[in-house]
């Protein structure tokens, strides 16, 4: 599949919904598209479709009204082993064969598509070293014999081992302790960086979803659609009391996490700021912040420590947020 019959829009709802037999509405007719090689992160409270709506992508759930397209094509015209063999799917419980080794496990989509022996073990090294499981060491350990977070990392593996165009990602750091988890958060950004997949991800974390969504789409109980924006607007410019409330009194601390240090208005560096802490040119606003307040000058150099691109004060940091906030405001009027 290719998104290409379709725009730059990978993944496409136009009036999908869910109803059960029963009546119940898991999702209301719904409107939203994953563009090509986004992260997409669909969040909210328990109850709110967000699961059902990522299943309606590869029909473990289908829609009542609507259609959903992945790559330009109604996955109801899709024949249902093509489509999701043209998915990775990642779930929390990670869903390995306990009687399998790593490298089994990882091997199953390409033993489906019959590719040769060496094909697949070659494509399975690869993506072993891809999560940072070195073959040589984890390929032939059985899933009782990892860690949480390293069955995670094989679960991606093998949801990535085919090179599907689309990844489905069902709560994947949900049961993994939060060091662990923060740390898969990173290895996920680093890893699609590389591979630039159309990702869609299911999470009640409005935390995670800041920190992993080039999008977010926020769901509330009932399955409605809040509002469907990037995190810097889902943040600076709430569409409705609920996503206001979602999101939380600390909305402002969220902005500044995906906002750039160097949005900071930063000041020229002076002889006097020789010595001052330096923070990187590519950290957060909230990471300089963090440090910014360990000081005792009140102030940060950003970027060469020898050759800074300017200094960060607390002004700076508000300015900012007002700046960054307005941008916010615009974006969605």
């Amino acid at each position: 599949m290719n998104a290409t019959e379709f725009g730059d829009a990978m993944i496409s709802f136009k009036g999908a919904s869910k109803t059960y037999p029963d009546g119940t509405v898991a999702v209301h007719p719904l409107d939203l598209e994953v563009r090509e090689g986004e992260v997409c992160v669909l969040v909210g409270e328990s109850g709110c479709g967000k699961t059902t709506t990522m299943r309606m992508i590869n029909r473990l759930q289908e829609p009542t009204t609507g259609v959903v397209e992945v790559g330009g094509r109604d996955v109801m015209t899709v024949p249902l082993k093509e489509l999701r063999l043209g998915m990775g799917y990642v779930i929390q419980q990670i869903g390995l064969f306990p009687h399998l080794t790593v490298r089994k496990n990882v091997a199953t989509v390409c033993n489906l598509l019959k590719w040769d022996k060496q094909k697949t073990n070659n494509r399975v090294d690869e993506m072993l070293e891809l999560v940072g499981l070195p073959p040589e060491e984890f390929a032939n350990r059985y899933p009782h014999q990892l860690s949480g977070g390293q069955r995670q990392r094989v679960g991606v593996a093998r949801a990535l081992a085919a090179d599907p165009p689309v990844l489905l990602m069902d709560e994947p750091f949900g049961a993994i302790d939060p060091i662990a988890r923060n740390r898969l958060q990173d290895e996920f950004l680093a890893l699609q960086a590389r591979v630039r997949k159309t990702v869609v991800i299911v999470t009640h974390d409005i935390d995670e979803a800041v920190k992993l969504g080039d999008r977010i789409a926020v769901m509330r109980r009932g399955g409605y659609l809040d509002q469907y924006a990037t995190p810097a607007e889902v943040l600076g410019d709430p569409a409705t009391e609920f996503v206001a409330e979602f999101t939380g009194t600390d909305r402002s601390l969220k902005l500044l996490a995906v906002t750039p240090v160097e949005s900071g208005e930063l000041e020229p560096t002076t002889a006097a700021d020789a010595n001052l802490a330096t923070v990187p040119a590519d950290y957060s606003l909230r990471e300089s912040l963090a440090v910014l307040l360990d000081t005792t000058e009140g102030k940060v150099k950003v970027g060469d420590p020898a050759n800074p691109d300017g200094v960060l004060t607390m002004d700076g940091v508000r300015r900012a947020l007002r700046i960054t906030t307005a941008e916010a405001e615009a974006a969605t009027e």
